[in-house]
């Protein structure tokens, strides 16, 4: 098959594009099929309806089979870009939610409405779907699998030494930036601080003591090219994600991958994720909604309880062999994407 892959155009990426689009992308060639990409460029929402023309003229360009708009917004443009389209030389046209389709009430409206234009929909995780205003008739629940390959699973002590990681100090990796507040830093630094006697867990100074005498130091994952997140999950004693909203958290699927312990909040497909894994923790979710995550009065007090039992944990999981299972590999997910394509070009 010739597969046609839409997204929106990134700056920071390499080659602009989404790195687990480009390792679908990847996927999906070593499945023996031709990809190529078109990346929707602009700003607002008015540019994804701009682009429709070019998006036409890369279809007679390159004939895909199928074009596959990453996020909603991109399936705005690749679902008007199909239509327009005369019917002998149309491809069949898929949309991925990932979650940032229904974060606001218009980018909700657009993806959604016109999502039921398309020929079918991937939703990454449930509670996508449920949120979405308008839901596709046609549709899976397929998150984005984790590239294995690029995932070594380095000896923790290997890894510590090559990162010069101090053996006395307990390395906590935070799943995100710091100033990313949706990832929701703060509360780890808020429950660090109470188990210190001198609090000084900041974003600034992002280390201290703990009243048992144990030296913490949290780091972020900004910067880091995907081999160097993947030695400091091999590396650190905990990787946290006390995340408000995610869609299918990519970083928590790789930190499962290197076997690394984890504490994150119970929203949308995480709980699924960790599974009853020895070394997997999970804070409540006080709303009981995979939608959103937010704090009560309690919510330090029990993440507090759950670093303690991470440090008391001491050792790896079997993080991995639970991505296997639950066939999260880019080769599974490119394996039932593909089974998809085929069901609507053969409808």
């Amino acid at each position: 098959m010739r597969i046609l892959l839409v997204s929106r155009y990134k700056q920071q990426f390499a080659n602009h594009i989404l790195p687990f689009v480009v390792e679908q992308g990847a996927a999906l060639e070593q499945s023996g099929n031709q990809v190529d990409y078109f990346l929707v460029q602009g700003k607002g929402l008015l540019s994804y309806f701009r682009q429709t023309g070019s998006l036409k003229e890369k279809i007679r360009e390159f004939h895909p089979d199928v074009v596959h708009g990453h996020y909603g917004l991109s399936g705005i443009t690749s679902v008007l870009a199909c239509r327009e389209l005369p019917e002998t030389i149309r491809p069949k046209c898929v949309v991925t939610f990932h979650n940032g389709e229904t974060l606001g009430w218009k980018q909700n409206l657009l993806s959604s409405s016109f999502s039921l234009l398309a020929d079918y929909v991937i939703y990454v995780a449930q509670h996508i779907r449920d949120l979405s205003y308008f839901k596709a008739k046609r549709y899976a629940i397929i998150p984005c699998g984790v590239n294995l390959d690029e995932l070594p699973l380095t000896p923790y002590e290997e890894a510590r030494q090559r990162l010069s990681f101090d053996s006395q100090t307990k390395y906590i990796l935070f799943g995100g930036t710091f100033d990313n507040r949706r990832k929701n830093v703060q509360l780890l630094f808020d429950a660090l601080n109470r188990m210190s006697d001198h609090p000084d867990f900041t974003a600034m100074h992002p280390k201290g003591n703990l009243k048992d005498g144990t030296a913490v130091e949290v780091l972020e994952m900004k910067g880091l090219s995907r081999a160097e997140c993947a030695l400091r999950m091999c590396a650190c004693d905990l990787f946290a994600l006390p995340t408000h909203s995610e869609g299918s958290p990519q970083a928590l699927k790789e930190a499962m991958a290197c076997n690394c312990p984890i504490v994150a909040t119970d929203v949308a497909d995480i709980k699924e994720l960790l599974g009853d894994i020895e070394g997997h923790y999970l804070l409540r979710n006080p709303g009981k909604t995979k939608a959103y995550w937010d704090a009560d009065e309690s919510s330090v007090a029990d993440l507090t309880e759950l670093l303690k039992d991470t440090f008391l944990f001491d050792g790896r999981t079997k993080g991995r062999e639970r991505i296997m299972k639950l066939e999260l590999s880019n080769e599974q997910i490119a394996r039932r994407i593909i089974r998809i394509y085929e069901s609507i070009i053969w409808k």
